[in-house]
């Protein structure tokens, strides 16, 4: 392993950090957990109120014909905790909703909560890219004119949205995900009747002064940023807003977020579909 790739940052929210860094460490790299996100749960009235509305229609048979959930995060927030469920002894969803997911992560998270291997869609495992265009190519046929289809995703906290310029602060709206955004245009042009739901709510992590001095020393020092999502990447920005990337490196898993970091100013920008073995070699193989 050559000296510049001797660090991994691994910049996921910390509970989906942890597995990635120590799958990295199993494979000889030192990796370390630096998350550029932190997730809640959307806790006012009017949420909690929609979201067991949401919950209560999902098992209704005939009444979504599909779920997608944009994330492992958006599954686990719109079934934990789910009382009335559990003490009704009832399935997540209705044995005719599809749950339909943008990669293979969300789909493990929803067979861990307990939602059937045979009732989730999602592109096939040697898809080119993980998202919602990749989806709508396996789920198309499902849709008739007058489905309903619910989509399950996070937003911005007020908190974390008020940090944010005029323009960003636009563009990180609750309906914000270009691959979500482009997956409802599709829906609505099929004839389906689309819902969004916001379940958890994206946020700035608090970095502690050690966490702020490791990345500052990673901009520079040949350290390699991975990268899951173009909010890590806007976060980063934010954090260290003076901060020059010219030498920095980083590792991709989408092209937007290639380009989100190629834009942030970083000098090296590697590309990966987000499947462990491909992150190891496209770090392994890095000139």
């Amino acid at each position: 392993m050559q000296q510049t790739l001797r660090r991994v940052l691994v910049t996921r929210p910390l509970h989906d950090a942890q597995p990635w860094v120590d799958a990295l460490r199993r494979h000889g790299l030192q990796a370390l957990a630096l998350p550029l996100m932190a997730i809640g749960p959307c806790r006012s009235t009017e949420a909690r109120e929609a979201l067991a509305a949401a919950r209560a229609a999902t098992r209704t048979p005939g009444h979504y014909r599909a779920v997608m959930f944009v994330s492992g995060n958006a599954a686990q927030h719109f079934f934990q905790p789910d009382p009335a469920r559990i003490q009704a002894h009832q399935g997540l969803l209705a044995p005719d909703t599809r749950a339909w997911t943008p990669g293979p992560g969300t789909a493990r998270a929803l067979q861990a909560l307990g939602v059937p291997d045979g009732q989730i869609d999602g592109p096939l495992p040697d898809a080119a890219q993980f998202e919602s265009e990749t989806l709508w190519q396996q789920v198309h046929g499902q849709i008739r004119p007058g489905d309903r289809v619910l989509i399950v995703r996070g937003h911005d906290s007020p908190a974390r949205a008020a940090t944010l310029p005029a323009p960003a602060a636009a563009q990180a709206a609750p309906t914000s995900g270009a691959g979500r955004d482009w997956l409802a245009a599709r829906l609505r042009d099929a004839g389906a009747r689309v819902e969004l739901l916001a379940v958890y709510a994206r946020q700035l992590p608090r970095w502690t002064a050690e966490e702020q001095a490791l990345a500052r020393s990673a901009a520079a020092d040949g350290t390699l940023w991975l990268f899951s999502s173009s909010e890590a990447v806007a976060n980063l920005q934010q954090l260290l807003p003076d901060q020059d990337w010219h030498t920095g490196r980083a590792l991709a898993t989408h092209e937007r977020i290639a380009s989100k970091a190629l834009q942030a100013g970083f000098g090296v920008v590697l590309r990966s579909r987000p499947a462990l073995d491909e992150v190891l070699a496209s770090i392994e193989s890095a000139p």
